[in-house]
């Protein structure tokens, strides 16, 4: 997760879903799954492991429980 002087941070995340407004995901440490709006999200290409990293503002990811 990277924290910085703004209020983003970034996430690693597996993508479950995806339609045209939102991703499904659920973070790798937790077993919950969260809609994230893309207008609110950038979402990375996925690793070799399929994971991505969402950076996302850290209130959404509280609101979320994803940290």
């Amino acid at each position: 997760m990277r924290k910085g002087n703004s209020d983003l941070i970034d996430i690693s995340v597996q993508l479950l879903r995806e339609t045209e407004r939102a991703v499904l995901v659920t973070a790798s440490a937790l077993d919950n799954k969260v809609w994230l709006p893309k207008s609110m999200i950038e979402i990375d290409e996925p690793d070799v492991k399929g994971i991505h990293t969402v950076t996302i503002p850290e209130w959404l990811a509280r609101d979320k429980g994803l940290i």
